[in-house]
C-alpha cells in the first residue's frame, strides 16, 4: 500500500469515527430529550388528564421533596429496555397524530380502562421495574412503616408479588370500570 493510500484510508477512518460520534451523540441527545416530563406533557392529552392527576398525588408533592416525573414511572432506565419502550411508543405517536383517539377528555375517559390495563399488564410483566428504581423491598425499614404496610410488604415478598399488584391508582385515577373485588394481589383479571 502506498503512502497516499494509507493517508486516504486513515482519513476515511477518522471521518467515519467523527461521523459515528456525531450520529451516536445526536441519537442519545434525542433519546434523552424525549425522556423528559416537558416532552411528555407537550401533548395536551397527557397534560390535561394524567399530568393533572399526578399533581394531586404523593409522587408529585411530599414532605421529602422527591418527585417522580412521567419518565420515571413509564420509561425504563436501562438502555435496552428504554429503546424497546421508545419503539413501542411509536404506536402512541400514531394514535396521537393519526387516529386521534384520546385527543379530548371525553375520548381519554372512554379509553382510560383499556390504557390502564395495558400499563398494569406491562408493569406486572416487568416486575414493576420502574417502581423499583426508587422503591426496593430490601431498602425498606419495616419497623418504621405502619404495621399494616409492613405486613403487606412482607406478604408481597413471601408471595413474590410486585408493586402494581397492590398499588393501582397510586398516581392516576382508577377507571370507573375498575372493580377491586376482581383484583386480588397476584390473581388480578386485569393482567390478561
Amino acid at each position: 500500500m502506498t503512502s497516499s493510500a494509507k493517508r486516504g484510508t486513515f482519513g476515511v477512518l477518522v471521518i467515519g469515527i467523527v461521523l459515528g460520534v456525531i450520529l451516536w451523540g445526536g441519537f442519545n441527545w434525542t433519546l434523552e430529550l424525549t425522556n423528559t416530563e416537558q416532552f411528555c406533557i407537550s401533548c395536551h392529552e397527557m397534560k390535561d388528564t394524567p399530568y393533572q392527576e399526578l399533581q394531586e398525588t404523593i409522587h408529585f408533592s411530599n414532605r421529602t421533596g422527591v418527585r417522580a416525573t412521567c419518565p420515571d414511572c413509564h420509561v425504563p432506565r436501562q438502555w435496552i429496555y428504554k429503546i424497546v419502550r421508545k419503539i413501542k411508543a411509536s404506536n402512541e405517536l400514531y394514535h396521537h397524530f393519526i387516529a386521534k383517539d384520546v385527543d379530548t377528555p371525553e375520548k381519554f375517559e372512554a379509553k382510560r380502562f383499556e390504557l390502564a390495563k395495558h400499563v398494569w399488564r406491562t408493569m406486572k410483566e416487568t416486575d414493576s421495574r420502574e417502581c423499583r428504581n426508587c422503591h426496593k423491598f430490601d431498602s425498606m425499614d419495616f419497623d418504621r412503616q405502619e404495621s399494616r404496610s409492613a405486613d403487606a410488604h412482607q406478604e408481597a415478598i413471601d408471595k413474590n408479588l410486585t408493586c402494581i399488584d397492590c398499588h393501582k391508582g397510586i398516581s392516576h385515577q382508577l377507571p370507573e370500570e375498575y372493580d377491586p373485588e376482581k383484583d386480588l394481589p397476584g390473581e388480578s383479571i386485569y393482567y390478561k
